[in-house]
């Protein structure tokens, strides 16, 4: 198969800086779109998975799941995209299409494994698959979705997946006007969580443990907020919630959130922490609650989500930041020291 060379910032080690390389790309196949890469989004499993945190990484690798940009090429066979038109890419790039999953549209619980934008297997090139800190990216067009004209480009890419990987789980549980849901954690996905929630209806009560993200909680859109640290707070609101978005990544003790849940209520996990988080059975059995998880969202949920970002007009708070400060910016995400998500403005790869 044909390739050609694009600019790119990817890591050799886990150790190690990112840095400018080279990486081929396959020349469009009849179903592909060749994307310009304008903005890239910066998530953290872009930062487990270059120091390979997660095991598994195949080096050299080249993060980058929250791509926006124009398409420069199409297929002979793509019928879904022109020349010229404003596209985007999340966290995957391809499935088997043929397990039960996959015919049920559900491509990210693929049975044999979704092909990941970065860090997957390319069947095409017989190799691991590159990400969006790059010039350009070549897709087949069934993964690839189309972006409303009237959203700041820059503060769409982290929908790709911090805002599907919050609105999967909200339709999942067919959150609206009659719920009262909580957000556990106000980051990248948690912030996101509270502007759909809010979008959709629902009374949104943020639960955190920082006092100093009251009022930011407020300017997002919550109705309430809960301090988890004040234990009054905490036990007043037991059994008031329908729905609890669980969006904390670090160790904590899920039992807490769960006593705030009313009965036959959920808590869905978006975060992931490292270590199991214990579940004592007395914070399910008396209340029938439901302890769940949930992980992004399939191209069909996806841009449901887009087209609704974009009739509310809906994006990410975001600090944009050039592709030349990316290990500044990962060393600042350890930290917690952005609000709330780092997006790379993939011009500053090409002057």
């Amino acid at each position: 198969m044909n390739t050609f060379s694009v600019k790119a910032f990817g890591t050799e080690a886990p150790e190690a800086n990112l840095q400018q390389m080279n990486i081929d790309r396959r020349e469009a196949t009849a179903k592909d779109v060749e994307i310009d890469i304008l903005f890239c989004g910066v998530c953290h499993s872009d930062l487990h998975t270059a120091r390979n945190e997660w095991h598994g990484t195949v080096y050299p690798n080249v993060p980058g799941h929250e791509i926006v940009g124009r398409i420069t090429k199409v297929g002979d066979g793509v019928t879904k995209f022109k020349i010229g038109d404003l596209a985007a890419v999340g966290c995957m790039v391809d499935s088997c299409r043929e397990c039960e999953q996959c015919r049920h549209g559900n491509e990210q619980y693929c049975e044999n494994g979704n092909i990941q934008t970065y860090n997957g297997h390319d069947v095409h090139l017989n190799k691991q698959t590159f990400g969006g800190y790059s010039e350009r990216i070549v897709v087949d067009e069934d993964f690839v979705l189309h972006v409303p004209e009237n959203l700041d480009l820059a503060a769409t890419a982290p929908l790709l997946c911090a805002g599907v990987t919050t609105w999967s789980p909200l339709k999942h549980w067919n959150i609206g006007p009659r719920h009262k849901v909580g957000i556990v954690g106000i980051g990248g996905l948690g912030h996101m969580g509270v502007k759909l929630a809010k979008a959709m209806g629902a009374y949104v009560v943020v639960i955190t443990t920082s006092p100093s993200k009251v009022a930011d909680a407020k300017r997002l859109g919550a109705d309430e907020i809960i301090l988890s640290t004040d234990k009054e707070q905490m036990r007043a609101n037991y059994n008031t919630l329908h729905f609890i978005l669980d969006c904390v990544s670090a160790q904590h003790d899920v039992n807490t959130y769960l006593r705030l849940l009313k009965v036959d209520g959920t808590l869905a996990l978006v975060g992931a922490p490292e270590y199991p988080l214990p579940i004592a059975a007395f914070s399910l059995i008396p209340g029938r609650k439901n302890f769940a998880g949930s992980t992004i969202g399939s191209i069909k949920e996806t841009q449901e989500m887009l087209d609704f970002c974009g009739k509310h007009n809906i994006t990410a708070d975001i600090e944009l930041i050039n592709i030349q400060d990316i290990n500044t910016a990962y060393e600042r995400l350890l930290k917690g020291d952005v609000k709330y998500r780092f997006v790379i403005d993939m011009t500053s790869l090409k002057r």
